[in-house]
């Protein structure tokens, strides 16, 4: 039996809200997405576990281990918390959406320093900023 397909994923918002970024990191790989639209954080996380989902399949995994550092978004994908706004619960329907594509899926909370698709993330908005930078100084 092959190894399951581990997937860490990470979102946010630069301010909060606004434009939502998001990421996922898998077999060693950042998969990331600067401009998801406009959103707030709790959002932004949903669209990244729904865009690792989306990973996981284009890669042809069918056992999936998604790791995440948003409480939120875990427990509501479990079902251990419920989505209070539409936008949530149109999140958490896409989800159970895209879960039917797999034969086993775990979802597991991981701290902010451990999550890879977090440091990805990072370095990617900030490698953004920097190319910004310079442009506004070379003009």
């Amino acid at each position: 039996m092959p190894e399951p397909l581990k997937l860490f994923f990470d979102g946010g918002c630069r301010p909060n809200p606004g434009r939502m970024s998001v990421a996922v990191f898998a077999r060693g790989v950042p998969y990331v997405d600067l401009d998801k639209g406009h959103g707030d954080n709790s959002d932004a996380e949903w669209l990244a576990l729904i865009h690792a989902m989306e990973v996981a399949r284009t890669l042809g995994a069918t056992d999936l281990v998604l790791l995440g550092d948003s409480m939120l978004v875990v427990t509501q994908a479990t079902g251990k918390a419920k989505c209070r706004s539409p936008e949530l619960r149109a999140h958490r329907a896409r989800f159970d959406e895209l879960k039917t594509h797999f034969t086993r899926l775990r979802i597991r909370h991981t701290g902010r320093t451990s999550n890879l698709a977090g440091i990805a993330l990072e370095r990617a908005l900030d490698a953004e900023a920097a190319l910004a930078h310079r442009a506004e100084i070379t003009g």
